[in-house]
């Protein structure tokens, strides 16, 4: 099989509340809009552009019994400084925090905050893993001077 596109399609009881919030805080542009459906999009540098869609959970392409926002789901968004990004959504725009920054001996700087529909966005920096972790990661994955 030939995967041309890969994006997560969020089941939410507040589309439009939960598209402006991606616009705004992560970047992310409209390429389709309805009431029901938002497909939203980064403008990235031609190379990473990502996609993410919302969809009204309740609407009648969904399989009955799975009309309900969604649950259990995380969103990663990797950033070069999370401690920036820290500040800026944290500190200065007062999004919900869920989970407080901190160090993960398996290599990632982080916190958790969540979107108006209540799906956790846990924003990373990659960090070297602490010498027990190493062996977990394939070689591939670090660079030289994190090994």
């Amino acid at each position: 099989m030939k995967i041309n596109s890969f994006y997560p399609v969020v089941l939410s009881q507040h589309v439009g509340e939960s598209a402006q919030f991606y616009q705004k805080h992560f970047g992310f542009e409209v390429v389709y809009e309805s009431e029901w459906y938002v497909s939203l999009r980064t403008c990235g540098d031609g190379q990473n552009r990502y996609e993410l869609a919302i969809l009204d959970a309740g609407h009648a392409t969904i399989p009955s019994s799975y009309r309900r926002r969604a649950e259990g789901l995380i969103l990663n968004m990797e950033v070069e400084h999370v401690d920036v990004e820290y500040k800026r959504l944290v500190l200065d725009a007062k999004l919900k925090l869920e989970q407080d920054i901190r160090d993960e001996d398996f290599g990632q700087r982080h916190f958790i905050i969540s979107d108006p529909g209540g799906v956790l966005i846990d924003v990373i920096t990659v960090i070297p893993p602490s010498e027990e972790e190493k062996s977990n990661y394939s070689e591939t994955v670090w660079p030289s001077e994190a090994k």
